[in-house]
């Protein structure tokens, strides 16, 4: 099978992992390559190099919608590739960016959750049938359903990275609130687990143990993103003062708008452990103590391969 990936510039450092990952098998993953320059007025001028190699090959594009111009650069490339006549088509969104703006809550709001399932759903179906969109731990799961049937969604989860750093024998798991709880507790079977939850107290919301003791014990907290990481530290403060040795977290996607990211100094949180599906936040964290960044490569080229 020849498997060709594609990449932006954000995810040109994953597609070398997934290239080393993926060809312990010699040559069962190949890196395309594209031109993303601009016009002087700012608007794309990209070229796929050697694109007559796309209609012998499974294709693969590793995507990263930062911000929205990405989006429409991203896209630009995104619906040409159907349209060279690959034979399959597997576009990688990590991360869903609009994954929390997912339902409307008062009249006039916009879930641009919805409009970006929108916006991939008009990928053009290639010469085997429909593109598959791949998301790792989408923040909300009926998100699958915003997108329409020419393209076919597939949830994955990076969780399973995180057992080689804590195993069941050391660490048991802890979850944030009841979502988290409910959404990743099957992930670990064997696992002592301890939930905690928010409470209204007035204007005020205040963190406590529904369920599990922590004392004594390693902790890993788990959820699916990390924005200002109130609630995350929170908790752990919380699983510290009943006990706990010590609280790590792992949340596959480092989201940390304005630099949020310098709030994890390691006095509450010891270590927080993300995946490099924000390669912006990869940049500004690597090589910090207080980080770690499991990468999604080898999940990622076991599927290109599969």
């Amino acid at each position: 099978m020849n498997n060709l990936v594609f990449y932006c510039p954000q995810t040109e450092k994953l597609a070398k992992q997934v290239f080393d990952a993926g060809n312990i098998d010699p040559g069962a993953i190949k890196l395309g390559q594209i031109t993303w320059d601009s016009f002087a007025d700012g608007f794309p001028d990209y070229m796929i190099k050697n694109a007559h190699q796309i209609k012998t090959s499974d294709v693969s594009f590793l995507a990263s919608f930062d911000s929205p111009a990405d989006i429409f650069n991203q896209l630009s490339i995104i619906y040409a590739l159907p349209r060279y006549l690959a034979k399959s088509l597997k576009i990688f969104l990590p991360y869903y960016p609009t994954g929390t703006m997912e339902r409307i809550e008062v009249h006039g709001q916009i879930a641009t959750a919805m409009t970006l399932a929108r916006m991939l759903s008009a990928t053009p179906i290639t010469r085997t049938g429909p593109v598959q969109i791949i998301i790792f731990d989408i923040h909300a799961l009926q998100e699958e359903f915003y997108f329409n049937d020419n393209v076919l969604v597939r949830r994955e989860t990076a969780i399973p990275l995180i057992y080689t750093r804590c195993p069941k024998s050391q660490f048991a798991v802890a979850y944030p609130d009841d979502g988290a709880w409910k959404r990743f507790s099957h992930y670990f079977h064997g696992y002592e687990q301890i939930i905690c939850q928010k409470v209204r107290d007035g204007e005020k919301r205040i963190i406590t143990i529904k369920e599990g003791d922590p004392k004594g014990k390693k902790i890993i907290l788990i959820d699916d993103l990390i924005q200002t990481g109130g609630t995350l530290r929170e908790a752990a403060k919380k699983l510290l003062e009943f006990g706990a040795e010590t609280v790590l977290a792992y949340c596959p996607h480092g989201v940390f708008p304005n630099e949020s990211w310098k709030k994890f100094d390691g006095s509450v949180i010891k270590k927080v452990f993300i995946t490099d599906s924000c390669p912006h936040t990869v940049a500004q964290v690597e090589g910090n103590k207080n980080f770690e960044i499991l990468t999604l490569a080898t999940l990622i080229s076991d599927i290109i391969t599969e």
